[in-house]
């Protein structure tokens, strides 16, 4: 029988019960946040504190996985968690996090409860404006399809607390983003046979979402091995716009200075010929594979049985940059962007970065050639 509570709301997208996604067996629904304090002056404001959390259903796997994760003063902590779906998409809990939808696109809410663990969270979600719908990703390798998503990308406040170890931080002043994406991506196991003929991985990914008193700015670009984008977008979005009041740029570039020996920036530059330029400081790095980017035991929509969690402790400055599971990050940022017509404001944001094999623009030659 598949019949589940999500067949009593009206979003069905096939003829099939909402169990079944209708599509290939890599098909996901994910919910992803962040968060950290807001600029508080010109200086753009260093407190390294960062929150991340996400939500992951996999229909076909029959899985779905959550984490949790605080950052302050160099040290990183992951709560994950995964558990059988039981075709029921309905149920946005995985053990001890919860994601609730107080108010479709506008007000959301994260709660964690793991006090073996040491971890314990009520943090609430405000977006600050309307979503924006990014581009649809879709990209495939030879015939086989490896990226087919949609993504809404969203900006807001927090409200709430995070208790980690005993201690608890007051998430007054937070800012930060969250992002719900669907559709086709690599999950779970590796497919055991390969493509013919092999291709060399290969992926290039910028995401800076930028914080400013009156607004939003949001950039992203996917590049082949040349530079070339095959998804970039920058648009603005004023503070309280409505769905209709985001502004798009007509031309955006950027540029990264890598630091020696890594894949990962020292600073960012986005360019917008019609809008001016904005400058990208990385202050601190959050390590995705908290949130199971890349993570080589708690890697998205792998089988961990009926239901496991399990705490994560990383010391940031000991961590070997080099392997591949730690190329992708998030840099908590301060941004400062120069407009067109001699303006200035300084906010924060995060500079996500992914640089996976050759990306000619940055001098990458291999799968895992470093800066020099």
């Amino acid at each position: 029988m598949a019949l589940t509570r999500g067949d009593d709301y009206p979003i069905h997208q096939t003829a099939e019960p909402v169990a079944y996604a209708g599509t290939d067996r890599n098909f996901y629904d994910r919910y992803f946040f962040n968060g950290y304090a807001a600029a508080n002056s010109q200086e753009g404001g260093d407190d390294d504190a960062f929150f991340a959390a996400a939500f992951g259903v996999y229909p076909h796997l029959n899985i779905a996985d959550a984490a949790f994760c605080w950052m302050k003063d160099g040290r990183q902590v992951n709560l994950h968690a995964s558990r059988w779906l039981e075709m029921e998409r309905m149920d946005l809990s995985v053990g001890p996090i919860t994601i609730q939808v107080l108010e479709p696109l506008r007000r959301l809410r994260i709660t964690v409860e793991a006090p073996e663990q040491g971890i314990r969270a009520e943090v609430t979600f405000e977006g600050r404006s309307f979503p924006i719908e990014e581009p649809r990703f879709t990209r495939r390798i030879g015939p086989r399809t490896l990226l087919d998503y949609t993504r809404l990308t969203q900006n807001g406040r927090y409200m709430g607390w995070i208790e980690v170890d005993g201690a608890r931080h007051d998430l007054a002043g937070f800012v930060g983003t969250r992002d719900r994406s669907w559709g086709v991506r690599p999950i779970g196991a590796r497919d055991p046979q390969e493509m013919a003929p092999a291709v060399p991985p290969q992926f290039f990914w910028l995401w800076s979402p930028c914080a400013f008193p009156d607004g939003d700015l949001f950039f992203h670009t996917n590049d082949d091995e040349h530079g070339r984008a095959w998804n970039r977008r920058a648009v603005w979005a004023p503070l309280g716009s409505d769905r209709d009041g985001a502004i798009d740029f007509d031309a955006v570039d950027y540029g990264v200075d890598w630091r020696p020996g890594t894949r990962h920036a020292a600073r960012g530059t986005i360019h917008l010929p019609d809008g001016g330029e904005v400058d990208i400081t990385p202050q601190a790095e959050f390590f995705m594979l908290g949130l199971g980017y890349g993570h080589p035991v708690w890697g998205h929509g792998l089988n961990h049985g009926k239901l496991k969690v399990e705490r994560e402790d990383l010391v940031l400055a000991d961590l070997d940059r080099a392997l591949p599971f730690h190329l992708h990050v998030q840099a908590l940022s301060k941004v400062t962007w120069r407009g067109a017509d001699g303006t200035m404001r300084v906010g924060r944001g995060v500079f996500e970065q992914l640089a996976l094999g050759p990306h000619a623009p940055s001098g990458f030659k291999s799968i895992l050639d470093m800066a020099p």
